[in-house]
């Protein structure tokens, strides 16, 4: 089941690169059921805090009426940044699974891990969900900037 919510995960971030945006996409599931979906929109919107978790998250909030995400699931293709790891802390969102590891700017083991702090409601993480699968567009989106 981890695959298949990563697969829409990855679908998002596939329309996030057709839309020239780094392709990262993030789904949230709560019972069984999706609540929240985003994709980086930072070109779109000119806003730095308009990553893929941050729009699924703002979605979640919406949907469940509550800015508490507590027994949510949260699925990224690429391993949070310290603020996507922060807003996940501050949601207590209960567990994350992410594709790709981020070696310059990942908070959940690329670079540090935030969730090994001590801080309150930190959230069970696994990664490596299709791992190559999201690096697989990553590594495209990334090549084709160069070509031009």
């Amino acid at each position: 089941m981890h695959e298949e919510y990563m697969r829409q995960a990855l679908d998002l971030a596939r329309q996030a690169a057709a839309c020239g945006e780094v392709p990262v996409g993030c789904v949230i599931v709560k019972d069984g059921a999706v609540v929240g979906r985003g994709r980086n929109r930072r070109e779109e919107r000119q806003a730095a805090w308009s990553h893929a978790e941050m729009e699924a998250m703002a979605q979640a909030n919406r949907a469940l009426g509550t800015w508490r995400l507590d027994g949510c699931t949260l699925y990224v293709t690429l391993e949070p940044c310290p603020m996507c790891a922060g807003a996940i802390l501050n949601a207590r969102v209960s567990r994350v699974y992410f594709g790709a590891r981020d070696r310059e700017m990942g908070a959940c083991g690329g670079v540090m891990n935030l969730f090994m702090e001590d801080f309150p409601h930190p959230p069970a993480l696994v990664g490596g969900v299709l791992e190559e699968e999201c690096a697989q567009v990553l590594r495209e989106f990334f090549r084709g900037l160069r070509e031009k």
